[in-house]
């Protein structure tokens, strides 16, 4: 089908309000606006130049923890979370007590997306995996009485207070099990000659016009085209979120969505999706060239530590993934003392490395600023 003949779906009259239904995608999309294919051209070759980077960086599995920390917290804060960064890799007993709940919800989109990595290893990208990681994002937070891991058995609608004021409507929920399923035949038919890239990009329209949870839909919906990109091979390790950018242009992102429903315009859509996909990825070779400069740096220093260098290295990789720390953090990954831990810490701060960030003379906290730096201001 070409894209200017499609059909987005249709509004079907309800019990005093109208759904909209969504036209199934499984088949092939074809288009023949030139600049959709320039896009293209770029999106892939940006995309080939961050996988490219993932591959020379040394021991680039213990930065890409700090990708997925980062993009939960930004994928949460388009759904209202209040937490910052620094503020996720704090211990939950650290917390302010009234962003405890923000807090709890961002710390579980990283174990959602570190368990859907995981199973990426037994199961393809399934309703099955979609509807497993949609139980861990929802386990003991707000959203826990929303029917966590299991598509809506009731009416959602998105915006209004109520369904005769909402601005969007989802299908019926009788509807969600068939449409989820052509969703998962449409990502995984080698039938059908349609680019890995617009086929996510379409995936990902019709996931969030289904809206097939009670909540958690947007979150849900993002980490699926990381785990997609990963799951064909577009990305050895998942080190592309489009959270940021959805973020810094959630009008546009949310004006893209509707125009699809309201106008059948799948083309702009397509056009803000591979344009995110080319700041993103261009955002995510420089945040690479700014980690390889910066441990440059840092190795320089550990070298200068003599005897101490075995355990300022394994301290170093350790705060590449949990850039702010205490004490009690480092006793039992590193095999060292407390005595041992204090005094490192306490020449990493003499040496520039660490901050120590609480002024306290107990209970004391150390940031590796100028690495948190990197992913905050990304």
């Amino acid at each position: 089908m070409n894209i200017t003949n499609y059909i987005s779906g249709e509004l079907r009259q309800e019990y005093q309000y109208k759904s909209f239904v969504p036209s199934m995608i499984n088949h092939t999309f074809t288009w023949d606006d030139p600049q959709i294919n320039t896009l293209l051209e770029d999106a892939t070759r940006a995309l080939g130049e961050l996988n490219a980077f993932t591959m020379i960086v040394p021991n680039v599995d213990i930065f890409i923890q700090m990708h997925i920390t980062k993009e939960a917290n930004t994928s949460s804060k388009i759904e209202g979370t209040k937490t910052e960064i620094d503020e996720v890799l704090l211990a939950k007993d650290q917390i302010n007590p009234e962003k405890r709940d923000d807090w709890q919800e961002v710390r579980n989109y990283i174990d959602a997306m570190n368990s859907a990595l995981d199973e990426l290893n037994r199961l393809p990208i399934s309703n099955r995996l979609i509807k497993h990681i949609h139980a861990i994002l929802l386990n003991s937070v707000r959203g826990e009485s929303k029917q966590p891991g299991e598509f809506r058995t009731s009416q959602n609608w998105i915006g209004g207070a109520n369904l005769a004021t909402a601005y969007f409507v989802p299908p019926h929920h009788e509807l969600v099990p068939d449409l989820m399923s052509d969703l998962e035949k449409f990502l995984h038919n080698e039938a059908i000659y349609v680019p890995h890239l617009i086929k996510i990009a379409i995936a990902h329209y019709q996931f969030e016009t289904i809206h097939p949870f009670l909540d958690g839909n947007g979150r849900i919906g993002r980490l699926l085209i990381t785990l997609y990109l990963v799951s064909n091979g577009l990305l050895n390790k998942p080190s592309l979120y489009l959270s940021d950018f959805i973020e810094r242009n959630k009008s546009l992102y949310y004006e893209s969505l509707t125009f699809v429903r309201t106008q059948n315009n799948l083309a702009g859509w397509l056009k803000f999706f591979l344009t995110a996909v080319i700041e993103t990825a261009k955002s995510g070779v420089d945040t690479f060239k700014q980690i390889l400069t910066l441990k440059q740096e840092i190795d320089s220093v550990i070298f200068s530590f003599g005897k101490k260098s075995q355990n300022a290295k394994a301290l170093v990789d350790f705060l590449y993934q949990k850039p702010i720390i205490s004490s009690a953090d480092i006793i039992e990954p590193l095999g060292v003392s407390k005595p041992t831990a204090n005094l490192l810490l306490s020449d990493f701060v003499e040496k520039g490395i660490l901050i120590e960030v609480t002024g306290l003379q107990r209970n004391k906290l150390y940031s590796f600023e100028r690495y948190l730096n990197i992913f905050s201001k990304v």
